[in-house]
This record gives C-alpha cells, sequence and structure tokens, in this order.
C-alpha cells in the first residue's frame, strides 16, 4: 500500500477487525452497483472513498429536477446527464485511485451475466422487480453474493442474499416473481428522502462487510424502517426449499 494510501485510509486501518489487510481486500474488490438514484448515491460515494478498486455502475436513465431531492450523488449543473457519467465525476472526485466502469443501459439478462461474472459482489440498487430478479437468477446461478434494498415512502429495508450458504435465500423466496405485481415507485408514491440515504449506506455497510469478512452480515435477515416512528424491525428468513431459482444451485460453503 502507497504512502498515501496508509493515510487516506488511516481511520479503517486503526480498526483492528479491519487493518491494513481488510483495506487491502477493498483495494483488491471488484463490485458491480445497479441503479445510481437514490440508493445508489449513497453507496457509490461511500464504496468510493472506503477504497473498493473497482466500481461498475448500470443505470440508463438521465438527471432529471426531480432527482435532486433524494439522490445526493447528483447535482443542478449536471441536469440532463446520464447519471452513471454524474456517479463517476462524483466518485473521482472523492478518490480517483477507484477504476469506475459504466453502463448506460438496463442490462438484460445476458449482459448482467457477463457483468456480475467479473465481479466479486453486487448492490441491487434498482427500482424495479423485474430487474431484481434478474439480478437475483444470475447471482445466484453464478454464487455471487448480492446486497439488496429498497425505500418507498417512508419504509425501507435491506438484506444479504448469499447462496454461497446453503442455509441463505436468495431474492425470490422472500419475494416470488409474479406477473399480477404492481409495480411500485418514488414516481408515484413519492420517498422520504433521507430514507434512502439511511437504507444505502447500510448496503454499502453491509457490502464492506462481506468484502472484508468483517463481522456478521445481514444473510438471512430482512431489516425494516419505519422513519415515521424510526423504528427497527428484523425478521429471520429462512430458504424456501422449493424456491426455482434457488433450490438446485451448487453451494460453495463459505468461512463464517
Amino acid at each position: 500500500m502507497r504512502d498515501d494510501q496508509l493515510l487516506r485510509y488511516a481511520r479503517h486501518i486503526l480498526l483492528d477487525e479491519l487493518g491494513i489487510e481488510g483495506q487491502e481486500k477493498l483495494l483488491a474488490s471488484k463490485v458491480l452497483i445497479v441503479g445510481a438514484g437514490g440508493l445508489g448515491s449513497p453507496v457509490c460515494l461511500y464504496l468510493a472513498s472506503a477504497g473498493v478498486g473497482h466500481i461498475e455502475i448500470a443505470d440508463d436513465d438521465d438527471i432529471e429536477l426531480s432527482n435532486l431531492q433524494r439522490q445526493i450523488m447528483h447535482t443542478n449543473d449536471r441536469l440532463g446527464m446520464a447519471k452513471v457519467d454524474s456517479a463517476r465525476i462524483a466518485m473521482q472526485q472523492i478518490n480517483p485511485d477507484t477504476h469506475v466502469v459504466t453502463h448506460k443501459i438496463r442490462l438484460d439478462e445476458a449482459a448482467l451475466r457477463e457483468r456480475i461474472a467479473g465481479v466479486d459482489l453486487v448492490l441491487d440498487c434498482c427500482d424495479n422487480f423485474k430487474t431484481r430478479h434478474a439480478v437475483n437468477r444470475i447471482c445466484v446461478e453464478l454464487g455471487v453474493p448480492l446486497v439488496s434494498g429498497a425505500a418507498i415512502r417512508f419504509d425501507g429495508q435491506v438484506c444479504v442474499y448469499d447462496t454461497r450458504h446453503a442455509e441463505s435465500p436468495c431474492y425470490h423466496c422472500l419475494f416470488p416473481e409474479a406477473e399480477d405485481v404492481t409495480p411500485v415507485n418514488c414516481a408515484t408514491m413519492g420517498v422520504f428522502a433521507p430514507l434512502v440515504g439511511i437504507v444505502g449506506s447500510m448496503q454499502a455497510a453491509e457490502a464492506i462487510k462481506l468484502l472484508t469478512g468483517l463481522g456478521k452480515s445481514l444473510q438471512g435477515r430482512l431489516v425494516m424502517l419505519d422513519v415515521r416512528r424510526m423504528q427497527w424491525h428484523e425478521v429471520k428468513v429462512p430458504r424456501d426449499p422449493a424456491c426455482p431459482v434457488c433450490s438446485t444451485r451448487k453451494v460453495v460453503q463459505q468461512a463464517a
């Protein structure tokens, strides 16, 4: 590690549970962030500032004025710019050493498979069920851990799906894919601005923990937040043995 990196990451290195070894793992890590909006903003900024060495971002949207109420990575002078391009600017202003790769497309399953095959971890920061389920299927297929977050109105949730472990559920176990699911998003239902920051920051924390082996992840636990009352609720989420997505997966047991 270079002298300037020792200084930049000094507050991480001072943490005995992380230290130089953990920081070096972050520097060598590769992640994919799907979505560069409300959740993707704190995820991108925190992972870049923490020193994740290679970050890929996929999003097909451009910045609109209504985004700026909560998507803190973007600015007024970038209205009309692709969100992934704005993300790259913001991240490299924080940490020019982080290698940022952008994809201004909505990734289909073939593209997802190609992208996910090259990373250590995926963060689902998108706002539609079709993409969430596609990301989940590929993560299960390739054995890549997935950190998923969601926020709508005043309610948020975070969970980790790490099907490298035999007992871990996948996203489909909790939220089965169905044709009759009514799409919900903040464009029609609204969202409390700080909520996406809280949820996205939790996603970033879980990602860093998984990449470094720090602590215990949210695998098998769904954490929900009602920000109106600032009440947290956690439920254990078992794997569905009949899940059509993960029941036949090959498991590579990882060290705790």
